[in-house]
Formats: C-alpha cells, sequence, structure tokens
C-alpha cells in the first residue's frame, strides 16, 4: 500500500447494511461513484489502491471480501526489459548496421599495410617516413578515443557513433586528393580521429543485448571486421593495378557512405536514457524492440536511476574498478602492437620472400639505399588475402571457448598460442610454411583482441561504459602508433629482435589478463557506479508498460 499514485478521498455516512461490505477497484460501482452519487450510509472511494483480502464480520457470518488490487506494484529495470524480450529481428537488424561502422573501421586500417609500400615507391619516401604514415592515423585514434567515449557517455551512445563516422567519411574523401606528403600525413591523421570513435558501436550494440547471448553476439558482429579487411584486400587486387591507391581510398568509403544513409534507424540506448533521466524515451525504445521481435514486456512499471555524474575517467578508478583499468589498458595495448605488427609484417616478410630474404635485402639493400623499393604484386595480394582469412577460423576458435572457459582465460590462451605460433619464423622456413604460421598467429591474436572487446563493456557500468572502452581503444592506438617503427623500422635491423619484442609483449598481455580480478561470464550489466557503491539515487518509476499512453478517465485514477 506504499506506491499510491494519489491522495485518497474517503467520505462516509452511517451503514445501513453491515452484513457486507467492499472495496472495489476503479471498475467497479463504488469506486467510481462521487460523494453526490452516494446514498445514505454508503462508502465512496476516489483513487485508492486495493488489495483483496478477508473481514471477519462476527457471529457466524460468512466474511466479507474486501479488495485491494496491486498494493505492491510490479516493477522492472531496463536489463529485465532486454533479458524478457530477448534476441530476435531488432538485435538482428542493429547487427547489420553497427557491423557496417566496424567494417569501415577495419578498412581503413588494413589499407595501412597496402599504401604505405606504394607510396614508398611512387614518392621515393624512406621507411620512416612510411611508417610515420601508419602511425599518424593511431596518433589521431589515440588521441580521439577517449574524447569520443566522453561524448557517449554525456551526449549519448547514437550521437557519438554518428559524428565519428560522418568526420571519417568526410575527411577518407579528401585524402584521396592529398597532392604531396604533408597532406596524407594531416589527412591521414583526421581519419584516424574519426575512427578512434567505431568502438562506441560495440557499447550501444552490448546495451541491447540479453547476458546469455551477448558474448556470442559480441563475437558475431566482429565478423563485420574480417569481412572489412578481407573485403578491402579485394578490391586492392582490382583497383590499384589500374587506377591507383587514390581511387582505393576513395572506394574505401563505401560502408561509410552505407551507414550515414541508414544511421536515422539507430537507436539510442534505453540504458543511457534511463541513466540520463529520460526513462519516458527509454519504455518507448523498449516497446520498440518488443515488438520488432515479437514480445512483450515486463508487467508493472520501469524502474529508472538517474545519475548526472557520467563519462569520468577517474571513475575507472575507484577501488573496485582500479585494478581492471590498468589491466586492461595494457591488455588492449598489446593486442593492438601485437596485431597490427603481425598486419605489417605480412607485407614485408612476403616482399622478401622468408626471413632469410629480409636478412639479405638488409645487408645488400638497406645500407645502399634506404630508397630502394618494390611494388606489391598479384602473388602478394593473395597471400595477404590468406592471412587476413585467418580472422575468420580466430573468431570461431574464440566463440566456442569464451563462454565455455570465461574471458579471462580466452585472453590468456589467446596471447599464449600467438606467441608460439610466431617461434616458427625464427628459422628460415619458406614462403608456404611462413603463410601458414602467419595464418595461426593472426587467428589467436584476432580472437584474443574480440574476447577484449566482450570483457570490457560487460566489466563497467553503463555510466562508464563509453568511456571505459574509448580509454582502451586509446591505449590501443599507443601500441598500434609504436608497431610501425618495429614492423617496419626495427626489422631492418634485426629479423629476430623484432619477433622477440612481438613475443614478450604477447606473453605480457597473457599474465596480465590472468590476474584481471573480475570474470564476466554470465554477468549481468552493471547501470551506476551509485548503485553499486552507495545504494539508488533518485530512483523514480513509470507507469505500467501497458497504461504509459494511457490518462485518466472520467477525473478518476484507474490505479497503478
Amino acid at each position: 500500500m506504499t506506491n499510491w499514485d494519489t491522495p485518497s478521498s474517503i467520505g462516509y455516512h452511517r451503514w445501513k447494511d453491515t452484513d457486507s461490505l467492499s472495496f472495489r477497484h476503479g471498475a467497479s460501482r463504488l469506486s467510481s461513484l462521487t460523494e453526490e452519487e452516494c446514498g445514505d450510509d454508503e462508502i465512496y472511494v476516489q483513487a485508492v489502491p486495493t488489495v483483496q483480502e478477508q473481514v471477519e464480520l462476527g457471529d457466524g457470518q460468512q466474511p466479507a471480501t474486501r479488495r485491494q488490487d496491486n498494493a505492491k506494484v510490479d516493477t522492472f529495470t531496463v536489463e529485465e526489459a532486454v533479458e524478457a524480450i530477448g534476441f530476435g529481428i531488432f538485435q538482428w537488424k542493429l547487427s547489420m548496421l553497427t557491423g557496417v561502422a566496424w567494417m569501415a573501421d577495419a578498412m581503413e586500417m588494413m589499407i595501412l599495410s597496402i599504401l604505405g609500400p606504394q607510396l614508398h615507391c611512387e614518392w621515393r619516401l624512406p621507411s620512416w617516413e612510411v611508417a610515420f604514415i601508419t602511425s599518424v592515423v593511431f596518433i589521431g585514434m589515440m588521441l580521439s578515443s577517449s574524447l569520443w567515449g566522453n561524448i557517449s557517455d554525456k551526449y549519448g551512445r547514437r550521437l557519438g557513433l554518428i559524428l565519428c563516422m560522418v568526420w571519417t567519411l568526410y575527411y577518407g574523401l579528401l585524402s584521396a586528393f592529398a597532392p604531396v606528403y604533408g597532406w596524407i600525413l594531416v589527412l591521414r591523421g583526421l581519419v584516424g580521429f574519426g575512427i578512434g570513435g567505431a568502438p562506441q558501436s560495440v557499447t550501444l550494440y552490448s546495451e541491447f543485448l540479453p547476458s546469455k547471448s551477448r558474448a556470442t553476439c559480441i563475437m558475431l558482429i566482429e565478423v563485420f571486421w574480417a569481412l572489412g579487411a578481407v573485403f578491402e584486400v579485394l578490391l586492392a587486387m582490382l583497383v590499384m593495378p589500374t587506377l591507383g591507391w587514390r581511387w582505393l581510398l576513395a572506394f574505401s568509403t563505401i560502408p561509410l557512405v552505407l551507414f550515414t544513409t541508414l544511421c536515422f534507424w539507430l537507436p539510442e540506448s534505453a540504458r543511457y536514457d534511463v541513466l540520463t533521466g529520460n526513462s519516458q524515451k527509454a519504455l518507448v525504445t523498449l516497446k520498440r524492440i518488443a515488438e520488432d521481435n515479437r514480445a512483450e514486456l515486463p508487467k508493472g512499471r520501469l524502474i529508472a536511476n538517474r545519475q548526472d555524474d557520467r563519462g569520468k575517467i577517474q571513475d575507472l578508478f575507484t577501488p573496485e574498478y582500479r585494478m581492471t583499468t590498468i589491466l586492461l589498458w595494457f591488455i588492449w595495448f598489446a593486442n593492438a602492437f601485437a596485431y597490427y605488427g603481425l598486419v605489417l609484417l605480412t607485407t614485408e616478410l612476403f616482399q622478401a620472400g622468408d626471413i632469410c630474404g629480409v636478412n639479405t635485402a638488409r645487408a645488400k639493400v638497406e645500407p645502399r639505399c634506404s630508397l630502394e623499393c618494390s611494388y606489391l604484386t598479384l602473388d602478394d595480394y593473395k597471400d595477404l588475402l590468406w592471412t587476413t582469412l585467418a580472422e575468420f577460423p580466430g573468431l570461431l576458435v574464440i566463440l566456442w571457448v569464451i563462454d565455455r572457459i570465461g574471458r579471462k582465460k580466452s585472453m590468456v590462451m589467446c596471447f599464449v598460442a600467438f606467441s608460439v605460433s610466431i617461434l616458427p619464423l625464427y628459422a628460415c622456413i619458406g614462403r608456404t610454411a611462413l603463410t601458414i604460421f602467419i595464418f595461426i598467429a593472426r587467428a589467436f591474436i584476432t580472437g584474443g583482441w574480440q574476447a577484449a572487446y566482450v570483457y570490457t563493456p560487460e566489466v563497467y557500468p553503463t555510466v562508464t561504459r563509453a568511456v571505459g572502452i574509448g580509454t582502451s581503444s586509446g591505449f590501443a592506438r599507443v601500441g598500434a602508433l609504436l608497431t610501425p617503427f618495429v614492423a617496419q623500422v626495427l626489422l631492418r635491423s634485426s629479423v629476430y629482435l623484432t619477433l622477440s619484442v612481438y613475443c614478450v609483449c604477447s606473453l605480457l598481455g597473457a599474465v596480465a589478463a590472468w590476474f584481471l580480478p573480475i570474470e564476466t561470464a554470465g554477468r549481468a550489466l552493471q547501470e551506476s557506479t551509485q548503485l553499486n557503491n552507495n545504494g539508488p539515487q533518485d530512483m523514480t518509476s513509470l507507469p505500467p508498460a501497458s497504461q504509459a499512453s494511457h490518462g485518466t478517465q472520467n477525473g478518476h485514477s484507474q490505479g497503478p
């Protein structure tokens, strides 16, 4: 009887008939009468929520039934609504749209391993300038990742994602017209600044997923990354020999054009809306999901836990999350350092033919003239395609193990397997064996990074989820920023030292993953730091989902 929405108004006269007394709900006669309509000795009740109970009348009379319906009104949270609705058509459509954003990110990254050798030859660039073309993209991503996360936590996941995709499209097209080396650096750096917000697609996507299918769905959306990488290589095979690198840059924006065309459909996260006080909007979004999935919302009222303090980096260092944040930042660093290092190493090693070929080229060519180069051949593109296809079995492996052994052990397994896979590269193996071991190594480092993408949004609450992913992604970009100077510059001095750097970094990543304090497998997404630590703040409730769009009738409340 604590959830009454309006004050009760009760008037009474002398009772003429005390044999039976009943209080009925709004649709009954007594509860809908006014004082004037009541006769003598009758009771009228206005807006009284009631529960049915027995009233003893004494002297052998049958107990009268007094009905007080819904004294305790059912409530539900966004998490419970998402779980009740389940996975369906809405999530499939959202998978396609956020997957296109992920595909665009992959293509802009994959183009770096193709653009570098081309400009090295066409503009006669030394190796350090070629490496800087790659690094400037990651500098932009590093600077913007936490900014996009902050925007997404403060102003919405939808707005943050759309802005970063439009930004990337604009500067991606402009970079195709870069006249000189300086302009390509500036424009590709601005492209990197936009791409830094792409991981927010995972933030938005994860907040619409029920817990039992969250890991599987996030892993499946990463298929779009693999598709983007494969599509970029195929596009390069068709475009580079005839139209050149400028057209390749232009055609690589196709997924971005598709996303900006369809982004009007993209919904805002209901979890975010509830947290910012837009509970009615969250309820409308949940109804939309239920309608698409042909499911029903839970009965009762939507409970909203508002928190205005959102998107602060210092919230990542509360006692509950401090160690997790530090370890996660290094895990993301190690993943990006190893992944992009292997991508760049692939083109370098394929151009040389094998490890011994790199040593020979270093001995004969680099001391004489660092500007000598060779264009990527059709065989190079084919081998690059084969190693890129390794992302698919990597995703399948991690998809199979991530719910069986947990997120932490999955990352440990992938880091260790990557280190083991590149050990044979210390020997002078031929091109075929080289392709096989690079294929295996790339499969595992891809799987490990996707496990980190599953773990990170699960471990942080909604108020810091976007900034948590954003800052982690920022540290990944630091790793990606440094790796060209290892894979393209240090390689010229020592192949074995280059491989050792990647081995050690990967093993340290395995150690960091092992010591993560929280395992998130089967864990519900947390909503608020205040809810977790200090109890609920500013708890409000909305009308039941079935009554959200209905008002009162005839001036009388219909009851909760």
